[in-house]
């Protein structure tokens, strides 16, 4: 009789565990497989990434068909993440005013929808509020000018730019802060139409990000290949730090799938405390620690990659019974509050 109890309560527990890795696997966090199946990414072939094609150091398409720069090691390593290999990821060509509707070109000139945009795109609550929906951030940066180096002109704020013929991206806020320092604003939709104007002396100077402007500055990598779209009579230039309010943040457009956005945000959370966070630091290193060479007198972008808000919090679970929580904590800065923060956050131009 012993043993015919000792079996009934063998099977209590067998059935007492099937059930509650039944209920576990309804109603507590999804796995990894679980998000990419929500994302659409199972059984996908290619995956399609908006990205720039025009600034050096950041992401930039070569003669020999490569793209280069920060933004597209990220890229690769999120990809990695969902499940691509560098030969299932597709680089399109995005402009400014294109990345919140994620509306890439082909080479044959048909516009279509990415997957993601990585293309040096601020996190501001204007694009927010517009309906982009942003990963957590992956590098900090902020706002900066260039001049000619043959230019007396030397801004150290916005103010000393007043009359002056300063050229920035339509699709930035940076053009109001121009034009309330009673400058002369002029958008462009790439940053190396900017630059290209003011080789031709036909603009006093150039602001954006000084992540972009800083690849401008710095002669190009030794090893690297011509890029395609090159810009001609080239002159030295400066960068000038000029005390802008708020951080640049950058972020992936994820699109509105909740789950795409879970995938991006727990590889990013991977490359500030786990296995991605060397590939993290390559890139910077190779691509902004470079250029931070010949920009001595303006921080390229922080060497540290900036902590997620508590809405980038992602819960994944590893097993049916097991609750793995991917944690993402609102981690001011020394010296900030977490108000403080989120006004900066508001206050940022966007590039």
């Amino acid at each position: 009789m012993r043993w015919l109890r000792l079996a009934a309560l063998l099977v209590l527990l067998v059935v007492a565990a099937v059930t509650v890795v039944r209920v576990v696997s309804v109603t507590g966090p999804p796995s990894r497989d679980q998000l990419r199946e929500r994302a659409g990414l199972t059984g996908k072939q290619e995956l399609l990434i908006g990205v720039k094609d025009d600034q050096p150091g950041v992401s930039q398409l070569l003669e020999n068909g490569a793209f280069v720069g920060f933004d597209i090691e990220i890229a690769y390593m999120i990809a990695e993440d969902l499940g691509f290999d560098a030969p299932r990821v597709r680089f399109l060509p995005i402009e400014s005013e294109d990345r919140a509707r994620r509306q890439a070109r082909t080479p044959d000139g048909r516009f279509v929808t990415v997957d993601l945009v990585i293309a040096s795109y601020s996190i501001t609550e204007d694009r927010r509020r517009q309906g982009v929906v942003f990963s957590a951030p992956y590098l900090q940066t902020e706002q900066s000018v260039v001049t000619r180096a043959d230019s007396k002109l030397a801004p150290t704020t916005f103010a000393d730019l007043a009359g002056r013929k300063v050229c920035t991206l339509a699709t930035s806020t940076a053009e109001q802060n121009l034009a309330a320092a009673g400058a002369q604003a002029h958008g462009r939709n790439r940053i190396s139409q900017c630059i290209q104007e003011l080789y031709d002396g036909t603009i006093d100077a150039v602001t954006t990000d000084a992540a972009v402007l800083a690849g401008f500055v710095a002669p190009p990598l030794a090893e690297q290949a011509p890029p395609v779209k090159k810009l001609t009579n080239p002159k030295p230039l400066r960068h000038f730090d000029i005390g802008a309010d708020g951080d640049e943040l950058w972020g992936v457009n994820t699109g509105p799938d909740p789950a795409m956005r879970d995938l991006v945000n727990l590889s990013l959370e991977e490359a500030r405390n786990g296995r991605n966070g060397k590939r993290w630091r390559t890139a910077f290193d190779r691509y902004f620690g470079y250029s931070q060479k010949y920009n001595d007198q303006q921080q390229v972008a922080v060497d540290q990659q900036p902590p997620p808000g508590p809405a980038d919090k992602v819960e994944v679970r590893q097993w049916p019974w097991e609750r793995s929580a991917w944690r993402h904590p609102n981690q001011p800065r020394p010296g900030l509050s977490a108000a403080a923060v989120r006004v900066r956050a508001r206050r940022s131009s966007g590039c």
